[in-house]
């Protein structure tokens, strides 16, 4: 009975010791490693619906493409300073629309009437040379005069083209428009007058002045408005008118009527209006 007790007891304290041993095993063994962490892949950010597009550059106004930069103006002044290259045939009939202090009156121009003349009033007003001209000499119940430039240089260049003399072929009517001349023969430059009411006895004076068109409808309404109060005697001094241009009219003749425009119209050509 005592040994079985011994025995007993010493296989506990085997198991105990084996035991106490096994731990002190486990003890010792180094840590294993952990795994290593592997970098992180971030996805790239999706751009967002609401984001706002990249911005547009737009080109500066006028130099947009495809479109053709402002063309500049047409320079008449210098094409009216070579009068030898203003020679142009007119139509055999035209209209000219005269845009006035006082209104606005068209004038129907007949080349058969006097053809030199017609010719010369076509490229006159073609090259605008009547813009900004004075009525500069309105007599009462007899003629409304005009065609000094405004500008003294185009004056300076006409004053010495005179064209030759057209033959009267219709009478000096009221309303009818005739370039003027000295009495000398072949003097008519770029003054006209219309006239303000029968004047047959300007078909037989000088030369014979020769009426190249007429105004029309009830536009005389209009050129019977253009200023009058200085008279034939108290008007401006013609030569000086030339010299000095638009300037000296206003400031001894500041009643004077003007014409805004002459543009020749009904025809389809924008080179010729």
């Amino acid at each position: 009975m005592r040994q079985r007790t011994r025995a007993t007891v010493w296989a506990v304290l085997l198991m105990i010791t084996a035991v106490v041993l096994n731990g002190c095993k486990k003890q010792n063994e180094p840590a294993q490693s952990a795994a290593p962490e592997q970098p992180k892949v971030e996805a790239p950010a999706q751009p967002s619906a609401t984001a706002p597009a990249p911005a547009e550059t737009k080109p500066e106004p006028g130099t947009a493409a495809g479109k053709k930069a402002a063309e500049p103006a047409h320079n008449y002044v210098r094409e009216l300073l070579s009068p030898a290259n203003l020679k142009e045939k007119a139509p055999e009939t035209y209209k000219v629309k005269f845009d006035t202090t006082r209104g606005e009156f068209t004038i129907t121009v007949t080349r058969a009437w006097a053809p030199l003349e017609a010719d010369r009033f076509y490229n006159l007003v073609k090259h605008h040379f009547y813009d900004n001209a004075a009525f500069f000499r309105v007599v009462p119940n007899f003629v409304v005069q005009f065609g000094i430039s405004a500008n003294p240089a185009v004056s300076a260049a006409w004053r010495h083209v005179e064209m030759e003399d057209d033959p009267p072929s219709q009478t000096n009517k009221r309303g009818t428009i005739t370039f003027a001349q000295t009495g000398s023969p072949n003097s008519r430059g770029t003054q006209v007058f219309i006239n303000l009411k029968d004047n047959p006895r300007l078909d037989h004076m000088g030369q014979g002045f020769a009426p190249f068109g007429i105004v029309d409808g009830n536009g005389m309404n209009v050129v019977e408005m253009m200023y009058d109060g200085y008279g034939d005697s108290a008007g401006p001094d013609q030569d000086q008118l030339e010299k000095q241009g638009d300037p000296y009219l206003r400031k001894g003749w500041p009643k004077l009527d003007h014409i805004k425009s002459a543009t020749l119209v009904g025809t389809s050509d924008p080179a010729k209006q």
